[in-house]
């Protein structure tokens, strides 16, 4: 949705465990994802998957991301995720970038540790379509697990889009910890963000 809004979109795409499969699912899907950005970057790490919370190296790679980009908007696991990797990015994440507007986003999956969003982003039903089609056609490596099905990432958007009352119906739900208003002439924190018929530059 950001990229219908905003023109000169700039993303960083990151993976911190990747092998030869998951990279070239990460590009694909970024391919798809981000084809109408402006600029688009993917990083793909080698980090050993389940490890993350034992891996020093880990904050270190943070550590040089922060000193290579400073971006408007970060998306990044929810803070609850029960798999153990994907809390520890977070918490990477939060520690930092800390000024800089953080949403988590939530993955289904077996051990059912979703939350309940404070925060919305309403689709439409070709756009949640599109959405599915791409994460099935892409992530080839995750289709023996239970979960991950187009019924269930549709369900999941219908959820969140009954929880905000949505127009069409569906929507994403992310969590947002912190959010800091300022009467600055419109620069939110901690992006600056234009109106969707103004040029402007998310990253």
């Amino acid at each position: 949705m950001l990229l219908r809004g905003y023109r000169n979109v700039e993303v960083r795409w990151v993976v911190y465990s990747g092998g030869p499969v998951r990279e070239r699912e990460a590009r694909r899907s970024a391919a798809l994802f981000l084809k109408r950005t402006l600029h688009q970057m993917v990083t793909v790490h080698d980090f050993r998957e389940s490890f993350f919370p034992y891996l020093g190296q880990l904050k270190e790679a943070f550590e040089r991301l922060k000193e290579e980009y400073s971006p408007d908007l970060v998306f990044t696991h929810f803070r609850e995720d029960l798999h153990q990797d994907h809390r520890t990015v977070s918490d990477l994440t939060w520690s930092t970038f800390r000024n800089h507007m953080i949403l988590e986003y939530e993955i289904p999956k077996y051990d059912g540790d979703l939350g309940k969003p404070n925060c919305y982003v309403e689709l439409d039903s070709a756009t949640c379509e599109r959405k599915i089609r791409y994460l099935i056609q892409c992530f080839g490596s995750q289709q023996n697990r239970q979960w991950f099905t187009a019924e269930t990432f549709q369900a999941l958007h219908r959820l969140r889009g009954i929880e905000c009352r949505a127009p069409g119906q569906y929507a994403e739900g992310f969590y947002c910890r912190k959010v800091v208003l300022s009467d600055d002439g419109g620069r939110g924190v901690h992006g600056d963000f234009a109106k969707p018929d103004q040029e402007s530059s998310i990253r």
